[in-house]
């Protein structure tokens, strides 16, 4: 009767048990690199035929980690030792590999926005995945992607189908607000009081008159004659007052489109977006609304056009 020589184990470059025989993890992996380039370089009829080789050796390679997955779940000794496995970097990625281990969601996810973001960045734009909560994804659209024009609507309208078509837990997607620019405004401005208009300041009118949701068109003059035509834009009660140009063209703003939910400003001329709190273009990165220092004072807005 023969007999067989047991090799003892010894521990391999990424944690697990190997004999001391077998090749590394790294070793391995290069070897089917190598084999990759190689079956590339064959000629048509010798390429099918290697792949019709390796898709059968996978093939038998499935079933059989099929087989011991489901006995080991089946079993309640052997279970505790399967999610230890499955824990284990190269048992997930050879899991993976036969989809045998979903991976999880946000993993997903990002892998199927790799595939829609050269499109994105063509336009000018980008998507980050936040999170993903109760089958909700949550999206931060990134440059010109952050904005109302109907290119921009197509284009978060293909982030949303990838992401529902292409991870199974994902039902629904939701973009959120971009984070704006914080805003400067220098300390002499805070000066808001009896010398206030002499120093530029105008009163727009009571807080009241400028209803959340929408802007407001002024036309202010100061006391020393400087005039401006300024648009008060009111986000969830943040106010913000621009001059009132498009930074492309210098036309008014009057009946631009002010989408609260997504904090975008939209000029109606030909349909350049700007971020409604900080004023920078989302269209046209460097272009910028000319922002103007605004406070409220008892109930008042008053916006500073001169000094």
């Amino acid at each position: 009767m023969s007999t067989a020589t047991v090799q003892p184990p010894t521990t391999s470059p990424t944690g697990g048990q190997t004999s001391a025989e077998e090749p590394g993890f790294e070793e391995l992996a290069k070897r089917v690199d190598d084999a990759a380039a190689a079956l590339a370089a064959l000629d048509p009829a010798a390429r099918a035929v290697a792949e019709e080789m390796k898709a059968a050796v996978e093939a038998i390679h499935r079933a059989g980690l099929v087989t011991i997955v489901r006995q080991m779940r089946a079993d309640d000794a052997a279970r505790a030792v399967l999610f230890e496995l499955v824990d284990d970097p190269v048992v997930h990625l050879l899991l993976s590999l036969h989809r045998i281990v979903r991976p999880d969601p946000m993993t997903l996810a990002n892998r199927v926005l790799v595939e829609v973001r050269p499109q994105l960045q063509s336009h000018g734009g980008d998507v980050a995945l936040v999170r993903i909560e109760d089958g909700t994804a949550f999206v931060r659209l990134e440059g010109a992607c952050n904005g109302c024009s109907m290119s921009s609507v197509t284009l978060r309208n293909l982030v949303e189908t990838a992401l529902v078509e292409g991870v199974p837990s994902v039902t629904g997607v939701e973009v959120l607000a971009g984070e704006p620019s914080p805003t400067l405004i220098s300390v002499e401005s805070l000066r808001i009081g009896l010398d206030a208009a002499g120093e530029g300041w105008v009163k727009v009118g009571p807080v009241a008159q400028v209803p959340v949701g929408e802007l407001t068109p002024a036309s202010l003059t100061s006391l020393t004659g400087e005039q401006a035509e300024v648009v008060v834009v009111n986000v969830a009660q943040q106010l913000t007052a621009y001059r009132n140009e498009c930074a492309h063209e210098a036309l008014p703003l009057n009946n631009a489109v002010l989408d609260a939910e997504n904090g975008t400003l939209t000029c109606p001329w030909h349909g350049f977006c700007y971020d409604a709190t900080s004023g920078e273009c989302l269209s046209a990165p460097g272009a910028q609304l000319e922002q103007l220092p605004l406070r409220i004072d008892k109930g008042d807005v008053w916006v500073r056009v001169g000094t």
